[in-house]
C-alpha cells in the first residue's frame, strides 16, 4: 500500500509544486485576474458565483476531469513511469554528434549566468515546440485524434480539464519530454558547459513559469481572458485556446500552440481571439452532448475502439490489407 499513499501524496503536492498548471500560486493569479475581468463586466449575481459556479465546477464533464485527473496519476504510476527511459544517452549521443563537427570546446565545468540563461530558453524552445507538434499531429492523424477527442469532449473548462487526458496520450507526452530533455542536455553541454544549471523560480523553467502566472489557468475556463492583439501574435493567451475548444466548425484546427505563437503562424493555423467572447462559443466535441460522453467507461475505452477502426481503415486504404 505504500505507492498507494506516495500517489495520493503525489495528487496533494500538485499544489505546491511549480511545474503544475494548479500550483496554488498561478490558481491564485488566475483568480485575482478573473476577479478584475469580472470588476469591469457588470455582472451578475457575485463575484464569488462567478469564480465558483456550481453549474459548471460541478457539472458532469467537470466531474469526469477529476476522476480522470486521479485514475491517470495511478495509472502513470504502475503503467507508464516504467516504460519511459532515461534522456541521458540522448544527451550523450547529442553531445558527441555535436562535437564531431567542432572538436572538443575546452569547455568550463560551470556554466555562466547568461549560458544558463541560453540552456534555459534553448530548454524552453525545444520544449514548446514539441508540444505544439505533437498537439498539432494528434488533430491531423486519426489514430492519435482517437485519444486526443478525450480532452476536447470536456464541455465546460475548468483548471483541472488539462489532466482530462487518455493515458495513451499522457505516455506520449511522457515520451517528448524525455526526448526534449535528452536534446537540451546534449546540445547545451555541448555549447556551454559541463555542468549546466536551468535558471528557474521555485523549480520550475524561467519562462514557463513567467507564462504560468499570468492566467495560464484561464485557459481551461469559463472567464474570456484576451491579450492585445499585438501581443497575441507573439503569445498564445488564453481566449485564443478556448476558442481552440469551440465545438464550431470555424474554430477547427487552430491555435494548437502552448506559449508561443510562432508555431501556428508557420504552420498556418494561427487565429486572433476578439476582444467579445462570441455568443454561440460551445466548448466540446462537433456531435451533439450527452451526459454517456462523460462516463469513464467510455472515456478510456472507446478511445481504443476508435483507435483500432482507424488503423484497420489506414491499412486497407494504403495497404490493401483486409481484416475478416
Amino acid at each position: 500500500m505504500d505507492w498507494l499513499n506516495l500517489t495520493l501524496f503525489d495528487l496533494a503536492s500538485y499544489l505546491i509544486d511549480a511545474n503544475q498548471r494548479i500550483f496554488i500560486l498561478y490558481l491564485i493569479t488566475s483568480a485575482l485576474i478573473a476577479s478584475v475581468i469580472y470588476a469591469f463586466s457588470q455582472r451578475k449575481p457575485g463575484l464569488v458565483h462567478f469564480l465558483l459556479n456550481r453549474k459548471i465546477w460541478l457539472h458532469a464533464s467537470s466531474v469526469a476531469d477529476y476522476k480522470i485527473w486521479i485514475i491517470n496519476k495511478f495509472i502513470r504510476v504502475i503503467l507508464v513511469t516504467p516504460l519511459l527511459f532515461s534522456s541521458i544517452p540522448i544527451a550523450i549521443w547529442v553531445n558527441e554528434l555535436i562535437s564531431t563537427f567542432q572538436g572538443p570546446a575546452g569547455l568550463p565545468q560551470t556554466a555562466t549566468l547568461t549560458q544558463a540563461f541560453g540552456f534555459t530558453l534553448i530548454l524552453f524552445l525545444l520544449d514548446d515546440f514539441s508540444r505544439f507538434l505533437l498537439h498539432w499531429l494528434m488533430h491531423k492523424i486519426p489514430l492519435l485524434w482517437a485519444f486526443h477527442q478525450v480532452h476536447h469532449s470536456a464541455e465546460v473548462l475548468t483548471p483541472f480539464s488539462v489532466y482530462r487526458i487518455h493515458p495513451v496520450e499522457s505516455a506520449l507526452y511522457a515520451l517528448r519530454m524525455v526526448l526534449v530533455q535528452g536534446l537540451s542536455i546534449g546540445i547545451g553541454t555541448a555549447l556551454f558547459a559541463i555542468n549546466l544549471t536551468m535558471l528557474d523560480i521555485l523549480g520550475a523553467n524561467l519562462f514557463i513559469f513567467g507564462f504560468n502566472i499570468l492566467g495560464a489557468n484561464l485557459r481551461h475556463s469559463h472567464v474570456w481572458f484576451v491579450w492585445p492583439s499585438w501581443l497575441q501574435h507573439w503569445l498564445i493567451c488564453p481566449a485564443q485556446h478556448q476558442m481552440h475548444h469551440g465545438r464550431q466548425v470555424k474554430y477547427y484546427d487552430c491555435n494548437f500552440g502552448t506559449c508561443l505563437s510562432i508555431w501556428d503562424k508557420l504552420f498556418f493555423s494561427f487565429k486572433l481571439a476578439p476582444k467579445v467572447k462570441p455568443y454561440r462559443l460551445e466548448f466540446g466535441l462537433a456531435k451533439t452532448p450527452s451526459q454517456s460522453a462523460h462516463k469513464l467507461t467510455n472515456l478510456y475505452f472507446l478511445p481504443i475502439k476508435y483507435a483500432w477502426l482507424s488503423l484497420v481503415s489506414f491499412l486497407k486504404k494504403r495497404l490493401n490489407i483486409h481484416f475478416k
